[in-house]
């Protein structure tokens, strides 16, 4: 069936595309603060544990929202570890870092989200797709917020 909500193609795609991005990057981040989650050690180990679970479970409800949104626009969301490395501008952890490293990679992998998402919301805004705007404009605050946090706790 054809899609008919006031965007044009090329305009969805553009969308989907930039969304795409903010997806890939968020999942990566969503499993790097898992691990965390699931690695932490040291003297702020509960504070950092029930932190780091309360923002993977955020990421865990956004992916969500942004590969459906992703759909709605025609589109079909990134779907595997493959592709989302390939789009995600956070990279995968490899090591085993300290707590205090764990927060400030954390920290600035939020930067990088909300970043992205910023992207998503001028995309979205000169397709006039006002529906993925509103998707997107609470992520650059969450992100950021979050990120404000982490450095917090690192210094």
């Amino acid at each position: 069936m054809d899609i008919n909500i006031g965007i044009d193609t090329t305009s969805r795609q553009a969308s989907a595309t930039a969304l795409s991005k903010l997806l890939a990057s968020t999942y990566t981040l969503y499993l790097k603060t898992h691990g965390y989650h699931w690695n932490v050690e040291g003297p702020h180990f509960q504070q950092l544990h029930i932190q780091f679970m309360e923002q993977y479970t955020e990421m865990w409800t956004a992916v969500d929202e942004l590969a459906e949104r992703i759909r709605a626009l025609g589109h079909y969301a990134p779907a595997s570890y493959a592709e989302m490395s390939k789009l995600s501008a956070v990279t995968e952890e490899t090591q085993r870092p300290d707590w205090r490293q764990m927060v400030i990679t954390l920290a600035t992998g939020h930067e990088q989200v909300a970043k992205i998402a910023r992207d998503v919301l001028r995309t979205a805004e000169e397709a006039n797709d006002d529906a993925t705007a509103d998707v997107v404009a609470p992520r650059i605050t969450l992100h950021e917020k979050t990120a404000w946090m982490l450095r917090a706790t690192a210094a």
